[in-house]
């Protein structure tokens, strides 16, 4: 009696490759739509009535079209102030915090000195910062006793290593730089600083691209701070500068209230700046990532896997 032939193991028994292909796609455009979409809400709420809005038709295209929520916003003269305060606090910050985040990971990471004396010391020492903190009054007392207030410095240096980031750029250093290139350059006769310079930096583009994006997006949104320490209008960031701007027109359609048909008009405009102020300040953001993206992909990677 013949036995039935035996079932060939190497034959694939899953979904094709063009079956992934596709399962794959469609998945991905709906996590792309799921991710955009809030965004191109605010876009079309900016220039709609506000009024459909909320009552939901506007949900794929704007209605009644009306741009005087950008009228109100660039009206204010104090706009173009916050936008240059803005940009140079960006700026500084940007360059001050990637250059204290490379500083303080390159001699932590076992590339640059596998046996520095302290060294997990000083690294427990960064990661308890991220759990504990003297809180706001402390922070502020000591900002004030070092006479930082009114001084756009208050910005930067209280915060100026951002230990979560230390730790990505430490890893970074550990995985993708060889110790062997580090005990080469020594070998030849060049200093840490000149290694660290010639060497390590310029290797380190991708993962400093993600620290520039990191530190841009944190100093460009950061209103907080600049409310606490920065008490001058005329040194006021941008999003601070669109939040006066939205108090003082919430406070005008308050005001308005007691008169027949202005408190409507008044509330419109108010809804209006809300959704105009939010394209306003994310849109600097939004143009320059795409140049940075590929680095940013590459570099977020290498430096968030450990071994």
């Amino acid at each position: 009696m013949n036995k039935p032939a035996a079932k060939d193991s190497r034959v694939p028994t899953g979904l094709s490759d063009r079956t992934s292909d596709i399962i794959l796609v469609i998945f991905c455009v709906i996590i792309v739509l799921l991710v955009a979409y809030p965004l191109y809400y605010v876009l079309i709420a900016s220039i709609s009535n506000p009024y459909d809005v909320y009552a939901g038709k506007t949900f794929l295209l704007p209605s009644e079209i009306t741009w005087s929520g950008y009228k109100a916003v660039f009206a204010e003269q104090s706009i173009v102030t916050g936008y240059l305060n803005s940009i140079k606090y960006t700026i500084i910050g940007t360059i001050f915090s990637t250059l204290m985040v490379f500083l303080s990971a390159y001699p932590l990471s076992q590339t640059a000195s596998k046996d520095l004396p302290g060294r997990k010391f000083f690294s427990i020492f960064f990661i308890i910062t991220m759990y504990f903190g003297g809180g706001l009054i402390p922070t502020y007392l000591i900002v004030r006793q070092t006479g930082l207030i009114n001084n756009m410095w208050a910005l930067f240096i209280p915060g100026g290593v951002a230990v979560g980031n230390m730790i990505i750029v430490r890893n970074f250093f550990d995985n993708s730089i060889p110790r062997e290139i580090v005990e080469a350059a020594e070998i030849d006769g060049a200093s840490k600083w000149r290694t660290f310079i010639n060497i390590i930096v310029p290797l380190s583009r991708p993962i400093m691209a993600v620290m520039v994006v990191f530190a841009m997006v944190a100093y460009w949104n950061d209103w907080f701070t600049a409310m606490i320490y920065l008490p001058g209008v005329d040194k006021a960031p941008l999003p601070l500068v669109l939040r006066g701007i939205l108090i003082r027109s919430s406070a005008t359609a308050s005001q308005a209230s007691t008169i027949s048909g202005g408190f409507a008009e008044l509330n419109k405009i108010t809804e209006l700046i809300k959704f105009a102020s939010i394209i306003v300040a994310a849109a600097p953001m939004l143009i320059f990532y795409p140049f940075v993206q590929k680095y940013f992909e590459r570099g977020f990677m290498a430096g968030a896997v450990k071994g």
